[in-house]
């Protein structure tokens, strides 16, 4: 089991990717070799779970290890030899070692029927140089997997490589993962229950399902009581997420194909108990123009310029009688007038659908630092009439110079602060946390920004006279004040003897 205390805002073995990164470039092209690492980390994966798996069997003595339900029965795949990583290690600098690698994907498919036509099988194609291919088999040899159990550690490595492209490249990569310290949060907060439905509409590669399930099996023990429904438009994406689901034991409904989820909504008639979501940021352009009379648009039609709305009513279409719904928007959601945008807001507010919002902090994402919020929608809500609003943004912690992650604790904060508003225990913390009325925050305008409604933390008294502060305060201002026309005035000087007068 993973060290829940262990950071989840890296993968851990980021310098092993860009180390391969380093080998392929040139070789291939970007699109191709996220394939290419995917696929290895996914052989790896399930090779690293096997390995620890069949020891376990060899030590009980009982004969079982090559048992497929003695590893089906702790969602663990059985690979037949040729899958092995120890088989693909071994071949790495044999000229063969790219039809090796497409003849164990072949097995793990054909062992699989969920995965037909998933896995990538281009490893032996004769554009990709196999001695190249083989140096990096032995970097991903070394890479120690074992304690990533609970992270989507496909989807994360996939950013990464989105994030160090798009530097290296002068590009912006287009496309992110969710954080696991914003899908743990959520999942604390809504605490989805065995037997229950969860549908993500823009699923990505699955991580709001593998914390579900996490969240089930911690609490109850058994993790595959959980119905998924998903959808995803990117075929890269939605393969990744069969292959999330696979390799957990997760059944998952994601549809036939991958598919746009405004133009063809896959499971019209689901109404699911959970929804968590972190849609694409004001995503645009997202077909209005052929969805207009829609049914989903219960509070108004979203405008074509912004799909922040679209998603949302979306979402509340898609709920059961006492759904919850968990998703992350950008900030502008919560205050835009543009385009009827405030409206749909102030009648989802008025309909009692808010249960709470949680601002975040920036960069906890691998490429985007834009700030973003949690919004919790609920139908039936405990506290009628009642919303949350939390500040968060001083929360977390900086894993390195990029990244910041939420501990265990933070989390637990969030999740016992929303248990006691749900209670009715639970006092306003001025800067931290609010309980408002709808009244009240339609005298804000209906909009949802936590800082309004929360305030601003009470200050400790340093002990200094407010006289005293005030001159010492205006006597630095003054004295900044004059350096500054000192620059001004050498600033001035200098482009004069250039020729440039301001």
């Amino acid at each position: 089991m993973a060290d829940k205390n262990k950071s989840n805002a890296t993968i851990g073995f980021e310098k092993e990717i860009w180390d391969a990164a380093c080998v392929l470039w040139g070789h291939i092209p970007t699109t191709e070799y996220r394939q290419v690492v995917i696929g290895l980390i996914f052989l790896r994966y399930v090779s690293t779970a096997f390995e620890h798996r069949y020891q376990e069997l060899v030590a009980e003595g009982d004969g079982f290890e090559d048992d497929k339900d003695a590893y089906k029965e702790v969602n663990v795949f059985y690979l037949p030899k040729e899958s092995r990583w120890e088989t693909i290690s071994a071949n790495a600098h044999k000229p063969e070692i790219g039809k090796v690698i497409d003849t164990a994907m072949e097995a793990i498919e054909k062992e699989n029927p969920s995965l037909k036509n998933v896995l990538p099988k281009n490893y032996a194609n004769p554009d990709l140089d196999q001695s190249v291919l083989g140096n990096v088999v032995d970097i991903f040899t070394n890479v120690n997997m074992s304690d990533n159990e609970e992270k989507d550690l496909l989807g994360r490595t996939y950013e990464y490589c989105i994030a160090k492209f798009a530097a290296k490249e002068g590009k912006k990569g287009g496309e992110y993962y969710t954080p696991s310290s914003i899908v743990k949060t959520l999942v604390s907060i809504l605490k989805p229950f065995s037997n229950c439905r969860v549908y993500d509409p823009c699923c990505g590669s699955g991580g709001m399902f593998v914390q579900s399930a996490n969240f089930i099996q911690e609490h109850t023990g058994r993790r595959g009581t959980i119905s998924v429904y998903g959808q995803e438009a990117n075929p890269d994406t939605w393969k990744m997420a069969k292959m999330n689901m696979a390799i957990r034991g997760i059944d998952a409904d994601f549809g036939p194909n991958p598919d746009d989820t405004f133009a063809h909504d896959l499971h019209k008639t689901l109404r699911a108990d959970f929804v968590l979501a972190n849609p694409p940021f004001n995503y645009h352009p997202w077909g209005q123009e052929n969805l207009v009379d829609d049914v989903r648009w219960a509070y108004g039609l979203p405008p074509a310029g912004n799909a922040n709305f679209a998603w949302i009513q979306h979402m509340i279409y898609h709920l059961a009688p006492n759904g919850k719904i968990g998703l992350v928007l950008a900030n502008g959601a919560l205050t835009s007038n543009s385009s009827g945008e405030g409206e749909i807001r102030k009648k989802i507010i008025q309909a009692d659908l808010i249960e709470g919002i949680i601002a975040m902090p920036t960069q906890l994402f691998y490429s985007v630092t834009i700030p973003v919020s949690l919004w919790f929608i609920t139908k039936n809500k405990k506290r009628k009439g009642r919303t949350l609003f939390i500040d968060a943004r001083k929360m977390g912690h900086m894993v390195d110079r990029t990244h910041r992650d939420f501990s265990d604790d933070d989390i637990k904060k969030l999740a016992d602060t929303f248990e006691q508003f749900q209670n009715g225990t639970l006092s306003d913390e001025k800067g931290y946390c609010a309980v408002a009325d709808i009244a009240t925050i339609g005298e804000h305008g209906f909009v949802l920004t936590p800082g309004r409604y929360v305030g601003i933390e009470e200050q400790e008294d340093d002990g200094e006279p407010f006289e005293e502060k005030m001159s010492r305060l205006t006597s630095e201002l003054s004295e900044l004040f004059e350096k500054s026309h000192e620059l001004e005035t050498e600033i001035r000087k200098n482009l004069k003897g250039l020729g440039y007068d301001l």
